[in-house]
């Protein structure tokens, strides 16, 4: 058999190294991005939200009705800003593991490796496709649209999300027509797992565990108790406006302030504690690809975890410690970022030894 055609092979420009490389480049720049937009839009855009309420209530206060359609406007915009980004944010790193999980499964996708190349490129053009758009829909809007409800970035959005379905489930037919079949495959991928893909897998089950516990207290203990304080608060600020209550429609605003601050911290740590484990038990079944010294490949893991850690921590501790919660918070997501991008290099330098080593049990 020629190892170049084998589905177990890491070749150039096979399906396999396409979407390794693809999706953890996919899940390098949607974390660059997130832990810019964190810095530099997040936080800002909070305070433009809340100044909007503010000055709607007091408007409201004021007997000015007619600046509350203007201001609710002006809010909705940051809203579109701020969910726009956290989109692109989240679509991004999510077709980035979906890209690594298609990978481990090449092996066992029933079609030639030409095939398999081809459904790859079409996955990954429409995994960056889609959040490119979707970053595009806040500035784009409706220009130039053949349509009055939806833009051309909405659009494109929804092709790159459709040419991503495609190669999905053309690669799941592919995982049907090969457990169909005769045709056995072995993967030595999954044989060769080194001390450090254990110690990834390990604690990225570990991490995701946390982060289901994490989920289930929010749920069990805050959930229901904000959703409640919620509608309480904006009835109570609303009644406030109507009675001409200035100190209680301020202390109302505050009390809405801190509610979103503590269900938006919360809400994040248990979804980035849960992602970072996800990301080390995929990058543990690929650290065999990772061409660097093996003190190197060890050190780069453990960064990967403190930062792993460090980040859904920091965030729990925003409300209380402020900046710089936030900031450790920020360089923990950066350690993640720098460990990912080291392990991504190794990966690209990847020169066959596994390859090698099946040729010669061949």
């Amino acid at each position: 058999m020629d190892i170049s055609n084998s589905p177990t092979h890491l070749g150039p420009l096979s399906a396999r190294r396409l979407l390794l490389l693809g999706g953890i480049g996919l899940i390098l720049v949607g974390m660059l991005f997130g832990d810019i937009f964190a810095v530099f839009i997040l936080h800002q855009n909070a305070a433009h939200v809340g100044d909007g309420l503010s000055a709607a209530a007091h408007a409201a206060l004021a007997g000015d009705a007619g600046r509350i359609p203007v201001i609710f406007q002006n809010i909705g915009g940051f809203l579109e800003n701020r969910g726009t980004k956290v989109d692109t944010h989240v679509h991004m790193i999510d077709f980035g593991y979906l890209a690594l999980m298609l990978a481990l499964l090449q092996p066992w996708a029933g079609f030639s490796e030409k095939a398999r190349q081809r459904w790859a490129w079409l996955f990954l053009f429409g995994g960056g496709l889609l959040p490119v758009s979707v970053f595009l829909i806040h500035y784009v809007g409706l220009a130039y649209s053949p349509f009055a409800f939806i833009g051309w970035a909405s659009i494109f959005a929804d092709l790159g999300g459709l040419l991503a379905l495609i190669a999905t489930l053309a690669f799941l037919v592919g995982l049907v027509r090969h457990l169909t079949s005769a045709k056995r495959v072995q993967d030595d991928l999954f044989a060769d797992r080194n001390s450090t893909g254990s110690l990834l897998l390990i604690a990225g089950l570990t991490l995701v565990l946390a982060g289901f516990l994490h989920g289930s207290q929010y749920a069990f203990f805050d959930l229901y108790r904000h959703e409640a304080l919620d509608f309480n608060t904006l009835q109570e600020m609303t009644l406030a406006a109507t009675h001409g209550d200035t100190a209680a429609v301020e202390n109302s605003l505050a009390a809405y302030g801190q509610l979103q601050g503590d269900k938006a911290v919360k809400i994040a740590a248990h979804a980035h504690i849960i992602e970072f484990g996800l990301l080390a038990m995929l990058l543990s079944f690929f650290q065999p690809y990772v061409y660097l010294g093996e003190r190197w490949i060890r050190r780069w893991a453990w960064i990967l975890l403190c930062g792993s850690v460090l980040l859904p921590v920091c965030v729990l501790l925003e409300l209380n410690y402020g900046l710089l919660a936030g900031g450790l918070a920020d360089a923990g997501g950066l350690l993640v970022i720098v460990a990912l991008l080291a392990m991504w290099i190794g990966m690209l330098r990847y020169t066959g030894h596994l390859d090698a080593d099946e040729l010669e049990d061949r």
